[in-house]
């Protein structure tokens, strides 16, 4: 009989800081006397967790863990709680994003406390608010985050859930919470952020401690380092430790089967898979970067062209962009006109009927309602897409992506070249997603605008076998 497959019991990726001495093992023992037994990977991590020095005093002050869903990781914390507050009595905050989240972490902890023949004096159940205090003193609340919860109160373990929804503000207002106790441990856990998640903290600890820069911090992860085939099953298993365990093949399968377009496979390569996207929030593209993407030869096309669409925000001018996929596997990109609003919507009709679009992605409600009409008019038959605000956000976030991947490429044209490194990100939407603006004078940032909507147009489209040439 061939021998049960698991998942990885090693992290992926991890900076931990060398000891000696750790009361993992009673952690786990505790937790194991409920019925239910610690896994692996969750004893190792817990090893690292509750490592403490010669003064008793915790390695790790911070310590930050990511895998992907559905693999136990809250499991992880309900552990570290237990133990906190039987051996130790300490004061434990518990904060997460959303009220189901700490609701569901507070039922979790009061049933294995309760197995574990815990002596419980008072359980508060209130959505949002809810605690459990024994009879040592030691005293655990659940709180959904904001920027003013914590203020004026002092624990001994600060649990962040949910970390990669965890924000500035809100790191303001909790992290003094355990600057009075003797001996504090903030303990961040979640999955990497999507294109849409509101947070920073997470991602820029997890970069600090990786560098080597963190102070009495610890990171851990379970991941890929880059984008793989969804169906390759080494990659489930390096992923996932709690995989052949209580995750099931036939789940992710379930999961891969639904994936049906760009978006869906970007989500799973970060919910399943652990892949960190390299969003970078802050940095513009600069004219070396753009330069590195110019095809050193004459591309071959594949398939139909996304269509980009922009008009500007000021309502002075409009940009057309066209992408086609190149049969080595890029996403080539090209600018094929701007014009001021002024002069109609004809040059772009004309080009519209032209070109083979598979799919035509229009942005700007200062120009699109107008532009929509005038191609019913014209008989072209094929609808365009209005974006949403979540769709702007992830059409930059994965034109973002392909650059990182150098999975994108163009022929150095002049006017793309001066949108493209004369730009910088503003914040748009409320869940830290980003567009671009002009940091110059006379550039019209509407053309990269243009490109990331045929980009994306034509990454979430099928793959086709077509060969394709470009109008103009």
């Amino acid at each position: 009989m061939a021998e049960k497959r698991i998942g990885c019991q090693t992290p992926s990726r991890s900076f931990v800081l060398p000891y000696e001495l750790t009361d993992g093992a009673r952690a786990v023992e505790i937790y194991n006397s409920t019925g239910f037994k610690a896994q692996e990977w969750q004893e190792l991590l817990l090893y690292d967790i509750l490592a403490f020095n010669d003064d008793g005093l915790w390695v790790h002050t911070s310590f930050g863990f990511s895998l992907p869903r559905r693999n136990g990781k809250n499991e992880v914390v309900t552990i570290r709680e237990m133990y906190g507050l039987i051996e130790l009595g300490e004061q434990i905050m518990h904060t997460a994003h959303r009220t189901s989240t700490t609701h569901t972490a507070w039922e979790r902890l009061l049933n294995r406390l309760k197995k574990c023949g815990a002596d419980i004096v008072s359980s508060y159940r209130a959505s949002g608010k809810e605690h459990i205090e024994l009879a040592n003193g030691g005293k655990i609340e659940f709180r959904t985050r904001t920027s003013k919860g914590g203020l004026g109160e002092g624990y001994d373990l600060l649990v962040i859930d949910e970390a990669q929804e965890y924000q500035d503000d809100q790191e303001t207002a909790l992290k003094y919470v355990i600057s009075d106790s003797p001996n504090p441990q903030t303990i961040f856990l979640g999955t990497p952020p999507t294109a849409v998640s509101s947070g920073t903290v997470f991602l820029n600890f997890r970069n600090t401690v990786l560098q080597g820069k963190g102070q009495n911090s610890a990171w851990e992860e379970w991941s890929i380092p880059k984008r793989v085939d969804l169906w390759n099953k080494e990659a489930w298993y390096q992923a996932n430790p709690s995989l052949g365990a209580h995750l099931k093949e036939r789940a992710i399968i379930d999961e891969i089967g639904k994936c049906t377009n760009e978006a869906k496979i970007i989500d799973e390569l970060i919910q399943r898979f652990g892949m960190w996207f390299q969003y970078n929030q802050k940095s513009a593209i600069s004219e070396e970067e753009w330069n590195s993407y110019i095809c050193k030869t004459k591309p071959s096309f594949v398939g139909k062209l996304g269509i980009g669409i922009k008009y500007s925000h000021d309502g002075e001018s409009v940009s057309m962009a066209a992408a086609v996929r190149t049969s080595d596997g890029q996403i080539f990109v090209e600018a094929l006109g701007r014009e001021e609003r002024r002069k109609g919507n004809d040059w772009i009709v004309v080009l519209l009927r032209q070109l083979d679009a598979g799919k035509i992605v229009v942005d700007g409600k200062n120009g699109q309602d107008l532009l929509v009409a005038d191609m019913k008019d014209a008989g072209i038959r094929k609808k365009p897409v209005l974006p949403k605000v979540d769709d702007i956000v992830l059409a930059n976030s994965a034109f973002e992506q392909a650059r990182f991947d150098g999975a994108v490429c163009h022929m150095g044209q002049k006017s793309l070249r001066q949108s493209a490194g004369n730009c910088e990100k503003r914040a748009i939407g409320s869940r830290g997603g980003f567009g671009f603006q002009s940091i110059k004078e006379g550039v019209d940032v509407s053309i990269i605008e243009a490109v990331v909507l045929a980009y994306w147009a034509c990454s979430s489209m099928k793959k086709e076998k077509k060969r394709q040439k470009l109008s103009g």
